[in-house]
């Protein structure tokens, strides 16, 4: 009997033509269910485990095709709508994602509600079937240029903390909806700052229950972390929306670029998403070639590459079964590797080490190093502090008790502001 992997192969090989656009491979792709299989049939998937949508990936990579679309929306939004929506909104939002033709962000995070995410302020009022929103948000991914967000705003000042929640599907391209970079030491602009006064969003794109969005946001943070964590099969990609370049280019194009390059990857996220060796590999290499290995030098590599492997297999481990907190736990494990990977590539190359820009991307590995060195501190802040997952881990997987705090039925008017 054919395998899952066999399946997908062989389809691809019968379907796949390079010189179809990006538009149009990602539109046979979702005609296929191939886009993302791990959601429901009902959800334009075809309702398989983690590890068998692996699978099928692998098989699109074995025929040497162009993957699915990737990124926020369908690692989080497709998953959560899937979960909370309504066969409408199931219709009207899942299949412009998997064939590419919009693009989502998070709006969760706010100035005064990053670690604590439920005492978020931005504010949700509803006049028949409009809502008027109200807010900042801030370390929006990708904001710019994405048709839609994941919105959580607060409904009820009445209610706990944790209710009175809303999670909406609140359109970006409005008046009202003020996209600011952020500017990191990287030199890019990953992350972004969103002012919203007064947009609106129709009632209809409530997803799940009106104060009911903290148990939305839940399922959203949990796809996020479980992507992050890795242990997925990377392909090529193109990028999606509406405005995407990428769209009306041939798909062949993609198909084996993303390999060819020198950098290497960090799992599914930071500044190089394509993986060729394991990071501990590509710093043995350049470190045997400029002729700085010693005994300690190995060991720290060899350190590393377990590390990596380690993850690697709890990822595929939760694949098969269920396994308490492992979302917290991959993302605690990718923050220490890329610290690993830090200092590491920088005993790897040496001096070379201080090289910066042009320079840098001239020398020992290409500038993989020194890019790795400045986004280093990001995965312990993004997708949920480090701190956030220790308490995430303690509090509700080893029963730990809480950190003093009001009861937990008191009104949110009448908490102290953060």
């Amino acid at each position: 009997m054919a395998t899952i992997r066999d399946q997908a192969r062989s389809w691809a090989e019968t379907n796949w033509d390079p010189e179809m656009t990006v538009a149009q491979w990602w539109e046979c792709l979702f005609e296929a269910r191939y886009c993302l299989p791990s959601l429901p049939v009902e959800a334009f998937g075809r309702g398989y485990s983690r590890q068998e949508e692996n699978e099928s990936r692998l098989g699109l990579r074995d025929a040497g095709t162009l993957g699915p679309a990737v990124g926020i929306s369908m690692m989080m939004a497709a998953p959560t709508i899937a979960a909370h929506g309504t066969p409408e909104q199931i219709e009207r939002y899942i299949p412009p994602m998997l064939t590419g033709q919009e693009s989502w962000c998070q709006l969760f995070s706010e100035p005064g509600a990053g670690s604590d995410l439920a005492g978020l302020q931005t504010s949700a009022a509803r006049d028949g079937d409009v809502w008027t929103i109200s807010g900042q948000k801030v370390w929006t991914s990708l904001a710019a240029g994405t048709e839609y967000g994941m919105l959580i705003a607060r409904s009820d000042r009445d209610k706990p903390k944790h209710s009175g929640i809303t999670w909406f599907a609140f359109p970006m391209r409005q008046a009202g909806v003020d996209v600011r970079p952020l500017v990191e030491m990287t030199g890019q602009a990953f992350f972004n700052e969103v002012f919203i006064d007064d947009a609106v969003v129709g009632h209809d794109a409530v997803i799940g229950s009106v104060d009911d969005g903290w148990r939305v946001a839940n399922t959203t943070l949990m796809h996020e972390r479980a992507g992050l964590a890795g242990a997925g099969v990377m392909l090529p990609f193109a990028k999606a929306g509406r405005d995407s370049p990428d769209l009306d280019k041939p798909a062949g194009s993609f198909a084996y670029y993303r390999f060819k390059t020198r950098g290497l990857g960090s799992g599914n996220a930071g500044p190089n998403k394509a993986k060729r060796l394991p990071a501990a590999v590509w710093y043995h290499q350049i470190s045997a070639e400029l002729g700085l290995d010693t005994a300690e030098r190995l060991d720290s590599r060899m350190r590393l590459y377990i590390s990596e492997e380690v993850n690697r297999m709890l990822g595929l481990r939760a694949r098969h079964s269920a396994v308490p907190a492992v979302g917290s736990l991959g993302k605690l494990a990718m923050s220490e590797i890329a610290r690993m990977r830090r200092e590491v590539g920088n005993q790897s190359i040496g001096a070379a080490g201080m090289l910066a820009g042009a320079d840098a991307d001239a020398g020992p590995g290409k500038g993989d190093v020194q890019r790795r060195t400045l986004h280093s501190p990001a995965p312990a802040i993004y997708g949920g502090t480090d701190q956030v997952q220790r308490n995430i881990i303690g509090e509700r997987f080893l029963g730990l008790p809480k950190e003093p705090a009001p009861p937990p039925d008191t009104p949110f008017k009448d908490l102290p502001a953060n």
